[in-house]
């Protein structure tokens, strides 16, 4: 039963109603049984077991902010090693390189004596020499294929017409080039080769030695005043075969070098 108060309002007469209340529910987690464990390491052995599982490089600085202090642990990496290739960028890199075609008819040979290098100048010379006759070969080619028949080189007078220095008269041809050496200086073979003659020249040469390079190519050597090899013996490159000298028509020790193709001689430093 309510009264009217003054101003309208109703106002109970009876004690007032409780509130509701409302059920307590508790939700319960199922225990984790690994938290202990984990609370009781400490946290440098969790940030370390951490760092090796997640692969981080062989050293990484990591930053730890504790008690306020910084601290900086270095973590060998006992993870395993991912090798990751970008396919991509493969095949683009693979199509990029040119397309290498050969005849049906090319020759492909895989002998030693065939590959010709600067630290094997006989076998330049052998691939010369096996590939073609002396007389087609360009200078481009030839030049450098023989090695030095002096260790000093010093031109004394060049291939070619000149005046003689023994008639003192003009227009004479000179078929070699001359190499200032002291008598008894060692001349060396140019390249191996097979010695075809080793004696007097009876037309100027004096003591002369010629050897023989396969397919035409041909050396000689004059004025000497003694030579080490006969005919028929092989000889190598930089071989010491004799000794300047001034024998034959000669003014003064030195040595004449020539180089003869198919008989006919051709300036030397086309082949030097």
């Amino acid at each position: 039963m309510t009264t009217q108060t003054v101003r309208g309002r109703r106002r109970a007469t009876g004690p007032a109603s409780e509130y509701p209340v409302a059920e307590a529910v508790m939700t319960v987690r199922p225990r984790d049984a690994h938290r202990d464990a984990r609370r009781r390491r400490s946290l440098f052995s969790q940030v370390t077991e951490f760092a090796s599982a997640s692969g981080v490089g062989q050293k990484a600085g990591i930053a730890l902010a504790a008690t306020g202090l910084v601290l900086t642990v270095t973590v060998p990496s006992t993870g395993p090693m991912v090798a990751t290739s970008d396919t991509g960028n493969a095949a683009a890199a693979v199509a990029a390189q040119p397309e290498v075609s050969a005849a049906a008819s090319a020759k492909i040979d895989f002998n030693r004596t065939t590959v010709a290098t600067k630290g094997d100048p006989d076998g330049k010379l052998k691939q010369l020499l096996s590939a073609q006759s002396a007389g087609t070969i360009t200078r481009a080619a030839s030049t450098g294929s023989l090695g030095a028949p002096l260790e000093q080189m010093v031109t004394a007078s060049p291939f070619g017409f000149r005046v003689s220095p023994i008639t003192g008269g003009a227009g004479e041809f000179h078929r070699g080039q001359d190499y200032a050496a002291q008598c008894g200086t060692s001349v060396f073979a140019a390249a191996s080769g097979t010695v075809t003659f080793s004696g007097w020249h009876p037309y100027g040469g004096g003591n002369r030695v010629v050897i023989d390079h396969g397919n035409g190519l041909e050396t000689t050597y004059n004025h000497l005043s003694s030579s080490s090899v006969q005919v028929g013996q092989k000889v190598t490159r930089g071989e010491v075969i004799a000794l300047s000298g001034t024998t034959g028509a000669s003014t003064g020790c030195h040595l004449h070098f020539e180089v003869m193709v198919n008989g006919e001689v051709v300036d030397p430093l086309g082949w030097l």
